[in-house]
């Protein structure tokens, strides 16, 4: 994939080397708008130096800022750190890591996408239907009430779905959608790729998609407690052997 010099400039000037960069948010989500930031997400390599101490500094790097007209939100954490949060029912960390739109990978990207199969529990569930919970609670507060936030309800709600059934994440609600088929998805989607003036929903449809909120919460709900997916990680030696491996290198 060819990435906009814009891009490849911030990702070049990162000051610690890379594991690996991805796109993350509306692009990762299938939807979006023409003045959508691109979020940048990824995993950096501290030096042996500063992480034999006793204060361990940069864990998380941070930047936000307009390029030429493209907002770019740019966030990555140490190896460790992200090693951790994959231990952990983080749900955000594996759709970083699975993300297709890659800007930038290594071969110990590629080994940790193997190994991170085994980081996927049932118990992921739960990262899903609170975040859900969330966005439906601000969406529910607003006036007007906007597709944005609602299309983050159900594009999470699908994601945990899909994950509990398969163990693959898919963050896609286009994707999603070929196997859910919700007949008014795309047409969400669509209101929202075309810009502010056709994102605001009218209050007569509210009470159908609130009552589709409930529906596939609940079915999430149902398929993580017949989920296959072991309730513990199970690929931690292997991360930690890869964490090893990289702090030598």
């Amino acid at each position: 994939m060819i990435w906009d010099p814009r891009i490849v400039q911030q990702v070049a000037a990162q000051p610690d080397p890379l594991l690996f960069m991805t796109v993350s948010g509306a692009h990762l989500y299938g939807f979006p708008s023409p003045d959508s930031d691109y979020d940048l997400r990824g995993v950096h390599v501290l030096p042996l130096r500063e992480v034999l101490g006793l204060h361990i500094r940069n864990e998380t790097h941070e930047q936000s800022r307009v390029i030429e007209g493209l907002e770019i939100d740019l966030v990555t954490h140490d190896v460790k750190k992200f090693f951790g949060l994959l231990l952990k029912k983080n749900g955000y960390v594996l759709e970083q890591l699975y993300s297709p739109l890659i800007v930038h990978s290594t071969p110990e990207h590629t080994e940790l996408l193997d190994i991170a199969r085994g980081c996927v529990t049932r118990y992921h569930a739960y990262h899903y239907l609170g975040f859900a919970e969330t966005q439906w609670k601000l969406f529910d507060k607003e006036s007007p009430r906007r597709v944005k936030p609602l299309l983050y309800v159900y594009r999470v709600l699908l994601t945990g779905i899909h994950l509990m059934r398969t163990g693959v994440i898919e963050a896609n609600v286009l994707k999603l959608n070929t196997e859910f088929r919700l007949s008014y998805l795309d047409e969400l989607v669509s209101r929202k790729i075309a810009g502010p003036e056709q994102s605001v929903l009218a209050d007569t449809d509210i009470e159908f998609y609130k009552s589709e909120f409930f529906r596939l919460r609940t079915e999430l709900e149902a398929v993580m407690l017949a989920s296959p997916l072991p309730e513990q990680p199970t690929s931690a030696d292997a991360l930690n052997d890869l964490l090893v491996r990289i702090r030598l290198k």
